[in-house]
């Protein structure tokens, strides 16, 4: 397909069709007391009509519209206003480190994704970015409905990468701006030396169930390294010297296995999700295989 007719750079119009017929699905539950399609029975007790969604299977078939199927043959669920709102927060690492290898498009990538989920739900969603420590994270301000896609997909396809924030610091930078109870999605690769309890604590505090993906490219999982070598850090500048590469791939290993483990205790004992995705692989393998078969998704 022509990319000049692509509604966005992030997905190609295939898969952004398949996105929009997705919902995200929470485990906790958090809501406000407003309005919302995806905590209210899909159906809810208000009867003001907001707009129509492509029927996907478990949604509850008392809300299909039975006139439009019968001319065009095809599944519509109505939507209505209700009692109950999700917020969908979503955090995008934009730090130096997530420049290497395919990580920051990903991120990007996987952030319209679930902002789409959230939006065609009729879910309020913003949208955080964050770069450089001390200051404040750019800000999508919340937003909700089809129309707002153009804005979201606007702010993504423009975000640089580059910065030294620290995902342990951004969590509570994006919180010092966000008020609603509901998900946080945060894409990063987590590597900081900062301690993550405190951030993890925060958002659970705040009613926010934390969807922690790990985006790490596949020499950061599988490095090949040989030889003496002088590692950079990419954020800090600082060098270590290392003459024994095969020493330290193991030491490697354990660091990283011990660091998921720890990340994933983290988010289970405060009701939420954590998973490790290599950002080799394509958007739709992780969006239609593994987030879909873990139940991160419908």
């Amino acid at each position: 397909m022509d990319a000049a007719k692509q509604f966005t750079s992030l997905l190609d119009n295939s898969t952004l069709a398949r996105v929009e017929r997705m919902r995200l699905l929470p485990m906790r539950r958090m809501t406000n007391r407003s309005r919302g399609e995806h905590l209210a029975g899909k159906g809810g007790t208000s009867t003001e009509f907001n707009d129509y969604r492509d029927y996907s299977a478990g949604d509850d078939m008392r809300y299909v519209d039975w006139n439009i199927f019968a001319r065009l043959n095809r599944a519509y669920v109505k939507l209505y206003r209700h009692e109950e709102e999700m917020h969908v927060v979503i955090l995008v690492d934009a730090s130096a480190s997530m420049r290497f290898g395919e990580k920051f498009e990903k991120a990007k990538q996987l952030a319209a994704c679930f902002a789409v989920m959230g939006l065609m739900n009729i879910e309020k969603v913003s949208v955080f970015a964050c770069q450089h420590a001390g200051e404040t994270p750019q800000i999508l301000p919340p937003c909700t409905g089809r129309a707002s896609m153009k804005r979201v997909f606007s702010f993504l396809e423009n975000l640089p990468p580059g910065g030294d924030f620290p995902i342990d610091e951004a969590v509570e930078a994006v919180l010092k701006q966000h008020r609603g109870r509901g998900i946080c999605v945060v894409l990063s690769d987590f590597l900081t030396f900062g301690a993550m309890e405190r951030p993890m604590n925060q958002l659970y505090s705040a009613g926010l169930e934390v969807f922690g993906i790990q985006l790490l490219c596949g020499l950061e999982l599988n490095p090949e390294l040989t030889g003496d070598l002088r590692f950079v850090d990419s954020e800090t500048g600082m060098t270590l010297d290392v003459s024994s590469v095969g020493d330290l791939i193991g030491f490697y290993h354990d660091h990283l296995r011990g660091l998921q483990d720890h990340l994933a205790t983290l988010c289970r004992q405060r009701s939420g999700r954590f998973l490790c995705l290599d950002s080799d692989l394509p958007l739709e393998t992780m969006l239609f295989d593994t987030l879909k078969r873990k139940g991160w998704v419908q």
